[in-house]
């Protein structure tokens, strides 16, 4: 197998791990909705969707298309990143159990969580995603996807972040050693 066919390989893979991520969202969302949970951010939401599936698409579009000579260092240390950058991802999904969804949803009346990750950080989610957007693309030296995934994301972090705050400064803090 070529580099770039394992490669390919690899962001299927990912893609079918996003794809259940949605099938656990959609779930979590429709419970936290049953017990009167408030979206916000509906108006980003959109544009995420929209980044996070061409983001997919362009790395591997810019592998096929320029087939870079890509350097074994890179690749391996790059994939130890994405690796590191999922087993986060499922560790957030974990700790935040029915109450993790792509969406921005919070059920009025229960805490805001602070264990797992989230004693560490604020925002551990978004710490992988930030991680795997640029080290997911250069497993394959798609340098120029990292580069307008990060940027745009970044971008798309301020109001996504923004959003989430305001939403959690409605609930009240887990009790400790929750």
């Amino acid at each position: 197998m070529t580099t770039l066919t394992a490669f390919t390989v690899l962001v299927v893979l990912v893609a079918l791990e996003r794809v259940a991520e949605l099938v656990v969202s959609q779930r979590n969302a429709a419970w936290s909705l049953e017990r009167g949970g408030r979206e916000t951010g509906q108006g980003h939401y959109p544009f995420m969707v929209v980044l996070h599936s061409g983001f997919l698409v362009a790395m591997l579009v810019e592998a096929w298309v320029r087939r870079p000579e890509v350097p074994a260092a890179l690749a391996w240390s790059m994939l130890a990143l994405v690796v590191a950058s999922q087993a986060l991802r499922w560790w957030c999904i974990a700790t935040l159990g029915r109450r993790w969804n792509t969406r921005v949803i919070v059920v009025p009346g229960l805490p805001a969580v602070t264990s797992g990750p989230y004693r560490i950080m604020r925002h551990p989610n978004y710490v992988a995603v930030v991680v795997e957007g640029a080290a997911l693309p250069l497993v394959h030296a798609s340098w120029i996807t990292a580069l307008v995934f990060t940027l745009a994301n970044a971008a798309l972090l301020r109001v996504r972040i923004s959003t989430e705050n305001a939403a959690l400064r409605t609930l009240p803090r887990e009790p400790a050693g929750a």
